[in-house]
Protein backbone atom coordinates (compact mmCIF):
# COMPACT_ATOMS: atom_id res chain seq x y z
CA UNK A 1 0.00 0.00 0.00
CA UNK A 2 2.85 2.43 0.69
CA UNK A 3 3.78 2.47 -3.00
CA UNK A 4 0.57 4.40 -3.72
CA UNK A 5 1.36 7.16 -1.23
CA UNK A 6 2.64 10.56 -2.27
CA UNK A 7 5.90 10.07 -0.38
CA UNK A 8 6.34 6.45 -1.52
CA UNK A 9 8.28 5.44 1.53
CA UNK A 10 7.15 2.84 3.98
CA UNK A 11 5.94 4.40 7.19
CA UNK A 12 8.03 3.36 10.13
CA UNK A 13 7.15 3.96 13.72
CA UNK A 14 9.80 5.79 15.70
CA UNK A 15 10.57 4.07 18.91
CA UNK A 16 12.11 6.16 21.64
CA UNK A 17 14.39 3.32 22.72
CA UNK A 18 15.17 5.20 25.93
CA UNK A 19 16.86 8.20 24.31
CA UNK A 20 15.72 11.80 24.26
CA UNK A 21 15.70 13.08 20.68
CA UNK A 22 16.12 16.76 21.54
CA UNK A 23 19.23 16.21 23.63
CA UNK A 24 19.79 16.20 27.35
CA UNK A 25 20.79 18.82 29.88
CA UNK A 26 24.52 18.71 30.53
CA UNK A 27 25.82 18.28 34.08
CA UNK A 28 22.29 17.68 35.32
CA UNK A 29 22.07 16.73 39.01
CA UNK A 30 19.09 14.56 39.91
CA UNK A 31 16.64 15.36 42.68
CA UNK A 32 17.75 12.11 44.31
CA UNK A 33 21.03 13.81 45.29
CA UNK A 34 19.29 16.81 46.88
CA UNK A 35 19.75 17.10 50.68
CA UNK A 36 16.96 15.51 52.71
CA UNK A 37 16.35 18.78 54.58
CA UNK A 38 15.02 20.31 51.35
CA UNK A 39 12.20 17.75 51.25
CA UNK A 40 11.14 18.44 54.84
CA UNK A 41 10.17 22.10 54.20
CA UNK A 42 12.00 23.25 57.32
CA UNK A 43 14.61 25.56 55.81
CA UNK A 44 13.54 28.81 54.14
CA UNK A 45 16.29 28.65 51.53
CA UNK A 46 14.90 25.91 49.24
CA UNK A 47 13.20 27.00 46.00
CA UNK A 48 11.38 25.38 43.08
CA UNK A 49 11.33 26.88 39.58
CA UNK A 50 9.31 26.31 36.43
CA UNK A 51 7.84 27.96 33.35
CA UNK A 52 4.16 28.33 32.49
CA UNK A 53 3.05 28.46 28.86
CA UNK A 54 -0.05 30.54 28.17
CA UNK A 55 -3.10 29.80 26.08
CA UNK A 56 -2.30 29.08 22.41
CA UNK A 57 1.41 29.30 23.31
CA UNK A 58 1.13 33.11 23.35
CA UNK A 59 2.81 33.97 26.65
CA UNK A 60 5.43 32.50 28.95
CA UNK A 61 5.84 33.06 32.67
CA UNK A 62 8.86 32.12 34.70
CA UNK A 63 8.19 31.45 38.36
CA UNK A 64 10.06 30.47 41.49
CA UNK A 65 8.49 29.40 44.76
CA UNK A 66 9.90 29.08 48.23
CA UNK A 67 8.99 25.67 49.53
CA UNK A 68 8.64 26.40 53.23
CA UNK A 69 6.63 29.64 53.10
CA UNK A 70 4.90 29.01 49.72
CA UNK A 71 6.01 32.48 48.58
CA UNK A 72 5.91 32.62 44.75
CA UNK A 73 7.70 35.03 42.41
CA UNK A 74 6.69 35.27 38.75
CA UNK A 75 7.86 37.25 35.75
CA UNK A 76 6.89 37.55 32.09
CA UNK A 77 9.29 36.06 29.53
CA UNK A 78 9.64 36.90 25.86
CA UNK A 79 10.26 33.29 24.87
CA UNK A 80 10.92 29.89 26.38
CA UNK A 81 14.56 29.80 25.27
CA UNK A 82 17.17 29.05 27.90
CA UNK A 83 18.92 32.42 27.75
CA UNK A 84 15.78 34.40 28.59
CA UNK A 85 14.71 31.94 31.27
CA UNK A 86 18.15 32.12 32.89
CA UNK A 87 18.06 35.92 32.97
CA UNK A 88 14.55 35.96 34.45
CA UNK A 89 15.30 33.38 37.16
CA UNK A 90 18.44 35.29 38.13
CA UNK A 91 16.55 38.59 38.29
CA UNK A 92 13.72 37.07 40.37
CA UNK A 93 15.99 35.40 42.90
CA UNK A 94 18.81 37.97 43.04
CA UNK A 95 17.22 39.76 46.02
CA UNK A 96 16.94 36.44 47.88
CA UNK A 97 20.45 35.25 47.07
CA UNK A 98 21.42 35.06 50.75
CA UNK A 99 18.43 32.75 51.38
CA UNK A 100 18.88 30.46 48.42
CA UNK A 101 20.62 27.13 49.07
CA UNK A 102 18.88 24.84 46.59
CA UNK A 103 16.76 25.37 43.48
CA UNK A 104 14.85 22.48 41.93
CA UNK A 105 13.70 22.71 38.30
CA UNK A 106 11.67 20.37 36.16
CA UNK A 107 13.41 18.54 33.33
CA UNK A 108 12.67 21.17 30.65
CA UNK A 109 15.30 22.18 28.11
CA UNK A 110 14.73 25.84 29.00
CA UNK A 111 16.90 25.26 32.09
CA UNK A 112 19.92 24.14 30.07
CA UNK A 113 21.97 27.08 31.37
CA UNK A 114 21.49 26.01 34.99
CA UNK A 115 25.20 26.37 35.72
CA UNK A 116 24.94 30.13 35.11
CA UNK A 117 22.08 30.31 37.60
CA UNK A 118 24.11 28.31 40.13
CA UNK A 119 27.06 30.70 39.81
CA UNK A 120 24.90 33.82 40.07
CA UNK A 121 22.90 32.64 43.08
CA UNK A 122 25.64 30.53 44.69
CA UNK A 123 23.11 27.73 45.06
CA UNK A 124 22.92 24.06 44.16
CA UNK A 125 20.62 23.26 41.22
CA UNK A 126 18.68 19.98 41.04
CA UNK A 127 16.31 18.54 38.45
CA UNK A 128 13.15 16.52 39.02
CA UNK A 129 12.59 13.32 37.11
CA UNK A 130 10.73 13.62 33.79
CA UNK A 131 6.95 13.28 34.15
CA UNK A 132 7.14 13.24 37.97
CA UNK A 133 5.17 16.41 38.71
CA UNK A 134 4.55 15.40 42.33
CA UNK A 135 8.24 15.99 43.07
CA UNK A 136 7.51 19.73 42.72
CA UNK A 137 4.13 20.07 44.34
CA UNK A 138 4.34 23.77 45.18
CA UNK A 139 5.31 24.60 41.62
CA UNK A 140 2.55 22.62 39.99
CA UNK A 141 -0.04 24.14 42.32
CA UNK A 142 1.18 27.68 41.67
CA UNK A 143 1.24 27.02 37.91
CA UNK A 144 -2.42 26.07 38.08
CA UNK A 145 -3.27 29.20 40.03
CA UNK A 146 -1.31 31.42 37.63
CA UNK A 147 -3.10 29.92 34.64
Amino acid sequence: MWRHLRCQKPWRKRYASGFERRGTIRNRVSIDERPKIAEQRVRIADWEGDTVIGKNHKGVLGNAGRKETRYVLAGLLRSKHSKGVTEKVNSLLRLYKHKCHTVTFDDGKEFAEHETIALELEAAIYFAHPYHSWEQGLNENSNGLLR
